[in-house]
């Protein structure tokens, strides 16, 4: 099990090895998102899923208990100092390597988002893509 360091909430230092980066607006928001459910101690889990309009789409869910045996831990610590952990499965890796977990907030919607640059295209709704 590879953890990345807790020292910047932005750009963990990871060693070796694919890797996918958490904005610090993204850690925010997932503790916030922790507490409000009552499991802090609980991750964020992060994937790729086969289906969609265009092949594949994300999967962000809660991942109550611990880590599976493969997963990639990203650990990550908010401003008012919760540990914030991030889970991504060996598999989905592989299409999220160089990607980054952003939080983005307008006046017309509010969620994660994905910056992916192995992303080829994506659908006109905006929830799959290919590679």
């Amino acid at each position: 099990m590879e953890t990345t360091a807790p020292s910047s909430p932005q750009e963990p230092q990871q060693p070796g090895g694919p890797r996918v980066s958490i904005s610090s607006a993204a850690v925010e928001a997932i503790a916030r998102q922790l507490k409000k459910r009552g499991t802090p101690e609980a991750a964020l889990r992060l994937g790729i899923r086969g289906g969609g309009c265009s092949g594949f789409s994300y999967v962000i869910e809660f991942h109550d208990g611990p880590p599976r045996a493969r997963d990639r831990i990203f650990d990550h610590i908010a401003a008012d100092g919760t540990n914030v952990r991030v889970l991504v499965d060996p598999k989905s890796l592989v299409y999220l390597d160089g990607s980054r977990l952003d939080w983005e907030q307008t006046l017309m919607q509010q969620g994660f988002k994905f910056v992916n640059p192995n992303e080829k295209s994506g659908c006109g709704c905006g929830s799959s893509f290919s590679v």
